[in-house]
């Protein structure tokens, strides 16, 4: 009785709305390496085939689309717990640098998809070198 007046009539619905919350996580997840020669992003894609994503690259960010697609009737109707998402999802990730898109490379390895973004070479650093002057004055 104490717990339905603090909580209302379900005490479990607030935990099962976090529980929602946490589920909803963008999709898929990634995780995204740096260094001064480029980028490496890896993203979870169970379920996804080659065939079923798209990667498209634009200067600084990277977009992910794609389709997981559907189990059959018999394992959708024999479900206890469903939290791994289906259908269609796009994910884009913002990069610190122009990467060069012509040498990207893409693998997808037992649901987990490595790129490799190289940075371009025209947004590469450049190291200057200063002479020294014989000025009358100097040094």
């Amino acid at each position: 009785m104490i717990a339905r007046m603090l909580f209302g009539a379900d005490p479990f619905r607030n935990i099962r709305r976090l529980q929602d919350e946490v589920s909803r996580q963008e999709f898929p997840a990634v995780n995204v390496f740096v260094n001064q020669d480029g980028v490496i992003i890896t993203a979870e894609l169970p379920g996804v085939r080659s065939e079923d994503l798209d990667i498209l690259i634009r200067r600084d960010s990277v977009t992910l689309s794609g389709e997981r697609q559907t189990e059959t009737e018999e394992a959708r109707r024999g479900y206890h717990r469903r939290e791994r998402r289906r259908g269609r999802f796009v994910r884009t990730v913002s990069l610190p640098f122009v990467v060069d898109p012509n040498k990207v490379e893409a693998d997808l390895v037992n649901g987990v998809l490595t790129l490799d973004l190289p940075r371009a070479e025209e947004d590469k650093p450049k190291r200057i070198h200063v002479k020294a002057s014989k000025e009358a004055g100097h040094g």
